[in-house]
């Protein structure tokens, strides 16, 4: 079955007890028992929802997993993710990661005194000299946010296969639509589904697909125990916005690719990132591991008071944290999305104050054109 008719079929999107293509919200908090202990599969919704429990199904079929969990928000579900490892452990994370990520790990897993390592794991030489003794696993966004480095997801699960470590892959920006990490060897996949999977700034979710019985016993465990589970009414909005994936991922791409082209020829952009364009250095792994670019570009304006005079002038595209959703979103990672990372970090990861984030709607591109070059006085 091709991808977007997978999106629309899963085998799960349907309720079995009533034939509703829409599947019900059980808005339900607990469920009646035949006698002590004996449940039909359901006790409490904490526990298990038949809402939750079929986006679940939906996103692990997509991603070709064994077991999918929801969390109340892309921060609960790699929290969840962490909490698999313990005291003493260490973890070795794509150095252009999120700052969010980056904030839990330095202000709260460090404190429990699991390590986080930073590396571009764009290079596999780096990765391999960062393992030591007790690292466990190797955290990989590919590609990053926001400068899109792009990590060989095959090439990494190779190495860390000999060193019995587990590799988890961000998928947020890509999507299963586009990339597939457990096939490409990877054995954890996370998403903010609040940007691309629910696609219509109305959901705030995550999801976590894994691919053996064991980590999946684990972090069921975690996701009852700690309780960040993902709402049913948030769970049905979530498996609306999936099932337009495929073409709203279409139209992201296709706009992202003119104006990733287009952008490099503006005499007040300095550089331009997308893995779409033959010139960045990623190119030609996400050719061979991902079926498309994206619609994420970041790119450098010339100095910060330019950035600035862009983000506080354009009328069509909106200033804000998030993307992934059908209107176009814009940012400055420096003071928004990556204001956590020390600002001597930032600067040395090549997050500067003229960096520009654009997660590029479905809009005539023509129109995001034009707010580009008016909000630049060109």
């Amino acid at each position: 079955m091709r991808e977007d008719t997978k999106v629309l079929h899963t085998g799960f999107e349907v309720d079995e007890r009533t034939g509703a293509v829409s599947y019900p919200i059980y808005q339900v908090s607990t469920y009646r028992q035949k006698g002590p202990g004996e449940h039909s599969g359901y006790e409490y919704s904490r526990t298990g929802n038949p809402t939750r429990e079929a986006l679940e199904n939906v996103i692990a079929s997509l991603e070709e997993g064994r077991t999918g969990f929801a969390f109340a928000s892309g921060m609960a579900a790699i929290t969840a993710v962490f909490m698999l490892f313990t005291r003493g452990d260490n973890i070795i994370v794509s150095d252009d990661v999120y700052g969010g990520t980056y904030r839990v790990l330095s202000k709260v897993f460090e404190n429990l005194g699991i390590e986080a390592t930073y590396v571009n794991t764009s290079d596999l030489h780096q990765v391999e000299r960062a393992i030591k003794n007790n690292t466990r696993a190797i955290y990989v966004e590919t590609p990053t946010n926001p400068l899109l480095k792009i990590t060989d997801i095959n090439e990494v699960s190779r190495v860390a296969k000999k060193f019995n470590l587990k590799v988890i892959v961000d998928n947020t920006f890509m999507t299963p639509y586009w990339q597939k990490p457990l096939a490409l060897g990877a054995d954890i996949v996370i998403h903010s589904a609040t940007k691309y999977l629910g696609g219509h700034s109305d959901v705030v979710a995550g999801l976590v697909v894994v691919k053996e019985k064991e980590l999946a016993e684990k972090l069921h465990f975690i996701q009852n125990s700690t309780g960040g589970i993902l709402g049913p009414f948030d769970s049905w909005l979530l498996m609306r916005g999936i099932k337009t994936l495929g073409v709203r991922m279409e139209r992201h791409e296709q706009n992202a690719r003119e104006l990733s082209s287009w952008l490099v020829t503006l005499p007040d952009v300095k550089k331009v990132y997308y893995p779409g364009l033959s010139g960045h250095p990623g190119h030609e792994i996400q050719k061979k591991q991902a079926g498309g670019f994206g619609g994420m570009i970041s790119f450098e304006l010339q100095t910060p008071e330019l950035a600035d005079k862009l983000l506080r002038n354009v009328k069509l595209i909106t200033l804000a944290e998030s993307l992934g959703a059908v209107e176009s979103f814009i940012s400055l990672p420096a003071k928004m999305t990556h204001a956590s990372i020390p600002e001597g970090e930032r600067k040395a990861r090549g997050i500067s104050d003229s960096l520009v984030r654009l997660s590029v709607g479905i809009e005539n591109v023509e129109d995001l054109k034009e707010d580009i070059l008016s909000a630049l006085g060109l």
